[in-house]
This record gives C-alpha cells, structure tokens and sequence, in this order.
C-alpha cells in the first residue's frame, strides 16, 4: 500500500468520526497521528520491531508542529479581534448601533429586520465571531421584533444569519485562519472581506423588504421617528465607526505609503480603544470578567481545532495527498470553472456536518492547491491564468468565496451554529424554528455567491489598491 492509499484510508476514518459526532480537533489530531505511525512504520517495510520508532519520530512530529504554527504572530489577531467584539457589547455600543439603524432604516417594509442585519453588519467591524453577533443580537433584536409582531420564526432567522456577517467582514477570524493555512498576506485578505461583507449585508436586506411587501403580516415596518431623533442617535454609533478606521489604517493606509502598522498591532489598538470606551460607559468589574473569559473560550476553542488538524496537515504533507489531488483536477476533461463551482458545491454539503472552521482547516491544504493549479499556479500572470487573474490575487478571491461557503455554512442543518446559539439564548424559540427561519437567506446566500464568481472585481477592488 503506497502513501496516497494510507492517506485515502485514514481520511476516510477521519470523516467516519466526524460523522459519527467526535468533535473536529479530537478527530483529526487522531488521524494525524495513526495516519504519520502507518506512513513511518510502511518505510520501515512494516517490520515488528520497527514500530518503536515509527511510533516515536510521528509522536515527536505531532508534538512539535502545533508549537510552530500556533506561535505565529498572525494569530494573535484571533482573541483580540474576538475581544473587542465582547467588549462593545458590554460598552453599549452594539445597543446603539442597533437603535441608530433602527430610526433610520426601520420605516421599511420588514425595516427592524433589515435594521437588525445592518446592524450585525457594524458589528462584525468590531468583532470578529460569527457565534458573539447571533448571540448579541438575539438578546437585543428580537424582543422588539417580537414586540411588534414579526413571525418569530424570521426573527429568529434574520438573527442567525446576520450573525454570519462577522465571518466575512473583518476583523475575521476565520479569514486570518485561512491566511495562515495558505500563507498569504492577512492585511490584503482583511481588506477584501469589506466589500463582499457589505455586498451580502445588501442583499440580504434586499430579501427582507421582498419578503415582507409579498407577506404584510411577516414584518411591519416602524414609523414616528423624527429626523431629529435620527440624528441623535449617530454620537453612539460613530465609534464604532472610528474602531474600524483604526483598524483599517493598520492594515492599509489611505493617504498612501507604507502602512501605519501590522493588523495584529490594529487589532491590539482596537481593543484598548474599545476597553476605553466600555470604561467611560461604565462597565462594571464583572462585566469586564465575563468579556475575558468568554473571549478565552472562544480562542481555546478555535486553537484547539488548530492544533489538532495541523497535525493531520502535516500527515497530508508526508502521504503527498494535496499533490495526487491537484494532478487529479487538472486532469479533468472541464472547464476550470465548471471545476471550481462543483468544489463549492461540496462545500456547502461538507458544512451540513461540520463547523466552519474546522471543515476549512480540514480541506484547504488538499483543495487550495488544486484551485491554484487549476488557475495555472501561485505565479502565474493574469494574461496567462484560466480565471483572469494572477497567482496572489486568485488565493486572495478563492479566500473569500470560501469564507462566504462557511458563512453559509454556520445557518444549514443540521450542524448550523448559529442557529442553535438563537434558540440557546431564546428559550422560546425552537432550534427547528430558526431553521425554518434561515431557509429565505439560503437564496440570498446563493445570488451573492455567483455574483462574487461572476465578478472578482467585488473582492479584488480594495486589495489591488494595496499593492
């Protein structure tokens, strides 16, 4: 049995557990390691004594790289990002945000909805988990959807999927993920999720008020603000506002030069801005608390899945399954794109059975180099590509459509996170009810999708201007 063969087998395995409920991180540590011991113990010609020190070169392999990953700088980004979304609930400023676009956007048909998403919107600016936002705003939103008679079923489904915003629109966490695995630069990647990010906000409002002018009774609008009180409610948005400036002049500066910082030196500045407004606002010791432990768990989960599916990595680096996978796609008899849209497709059933993060760090060391084959390589010239574009800016636009899969994603049954983080903090609403409610932004998911393919230029516009 050759290395591509142990590597079918043991991915095979790791898939039966995953099905089988094991959690993602467990699971692939495990099959990372078994998959090194069988690799190391073939080329030692499966001879008994042998196994000693196959068993001892895999179990030092899978002991170090986790360190070295890890212990990148880029990840770093992770717990800042998500604790600067922590902190801005407990400073209120997810509240006003959500009361500014409330008197402003909610005189439309099926507005308080369409004021929740861009709400998540702003706030995935701040935060970077998807989990945080549904959260958040499941406590704030659907009270006053409810209170005005929204069918608590869309209430429940504009939530979980406005949750999905924050994994597109920086600060990501899953967007620096997919860097770090593909190792490209995080800065051009952060500012590719803006346009997109918005793009989905967009249409996804859209949806909205063509639900609720088809169905009067699914959402009513809300009228009796003045423009005064509209503009009253802007001081306690704007910082959100200035948070994403910051942010976004670290990773590209506006007036030309090098940028100001690193997006890891962004994301740190961001979070003492955040804590100093959440101070000034009041928050209590308690609160403050609870922001750093609920960010801590939130990182410890995220690290562990890394942790454990780099070492299946690394195995996929020793049995060459990444290679035989790309040879194999470029030997196919179809268009590049035709190609690259079934890879999309498998996507979005791989995520009806696994969380976002862990079916992306799972796939992208086999599919990624394959998409980049399939354009002609990681320096291929835009003249040259099948997709219209170079080498880098391909990986740049592959990022984003498969962080938007994962988006997607985290709203499908039966896995959807999203969804079961609204019914878990909405103990009227069912999980099935929030399923129910999602299905409408599975169309809004798909059109934004084969826009993004259709036209690059969505995701490729901002980072050509840091070149």
């Amino acid at each position: 049995m050759d290395s591509i063969d142990i590597g079918l087998w043991v991915t095979g395995g790791l898939l039966l557990m995953v099905v089988l409920g094991m959690r993602v991180a467990f699971a692939a540590g495990m099959a990372g390691l078994v998959g090194l011991i069988w690799i190391f113990w073939a080329k030692f010609g499966y001879a008994p004594d042998k196994f000693g020190k196959a068993l001892t070169v895999s179990v030092k392999i899978a002991g170090q790289v986790p360190h070295s990953k890890v212990s990148s700088q880029a990840l770093s980004l992770i717990p800042t990002f998500i604790l600067i979304g922590y902190l801005a609930y407990y400073a209120g400023l997810t509240k006003a945000l959500f009361e500014a676009a409330k008197r402003w956007i909610a005189w439309l048909p099926g507005g308080l909805a369409v004021s929740t998403v861009f709400a998540t919107a702003g706030f995935a600016a701040v935060s970077g988990a998807s989990v945080a936002t549904s959260a958040v705003f499941a406590r704030i939103a659907i009270p006053e959807m409810l209170a005005i008679g929204y069918n608590k079923r869309f209430a429940a489904g504009v939530v979980a999927a406005g949750g999905t915003l924050a994994s597109l629109i920086p600060p990501s966490a899953i967007l620096v993920i997919y860097a770090i695995i593909v190792e490209q630069d995080v800065g051009k990647l952060l500012l590719a999720g803006f346009i997109p990010g918005a793009f989905s906000a967009i249409i996804y409002g859209l949806l909205i008020v063509g639900i609720a002018v088809i169905f009067k009774n699914v959402g009513p609008p809300v009228t009796g603000f003045t423009w005064r009180e509209r503009f009253a409610s802007l001081p306690g948005a704007l910082p959100i506002v200035f948070v994403v400036v910051i942010i976004i002049c670290f990773v590209y500066n506006p007036f030309g030069g090098d940028a100001w910082g690193t997006p890891t030196e962004g994301g740190a500045l961001g979070a003492f801005v955040v804590f100093c407004m959440a101070v000034l606002r009041g928050m209590k010791w308690a609160e403050f608390k609870s922001a750093l432990l609920e960010t801590a768990k939130l990182t410890v989960m995220i690290f562990t899945i890394i942790w454990g599916v780099l070492i299946y990595v690394r195995f996929l680096g020793f049995a060459d399954l990444p290679g035989a996978f790309s040879d194999w796609i470029t030997a196919l008899e179809m268009s590049p794109m035709l190609i690259l849209v079934c890879i999309l497709l498998a996507y979005a059933v791989l995520g009806m059975f696994m969380d976002a993060i862990g079916m992306l760090l799972l796939t992208l060391p086999v599919v990624y180099p394959a998409v980049m084959a399939l354009n002609g390589g990681e320096s291929v010239a835009a003249a040259d590509s099948a997709f219209g574009m170079s080498g880098p800016m391909c990986a740049i636009w592959f990022g984003i459509l498969v962080v938007k899969m994962a988006e997607f994603c985290l709203i499908t049954p039966p896995i959807g996170l999203n969804c079961f983080v609204v019914a878990g903090v909405r103990p009227d609403l069912s999980v099935q009810d929030v399923f129910r409610g999602v299905m409408p932004f599975f169309v809004a998911d798909a059109i934004t999708i084969a826009l993004l393919v259709a036209f690059p230029a969505i995701v490729l516009y901002l980072p050509s201007l840091a070149q």
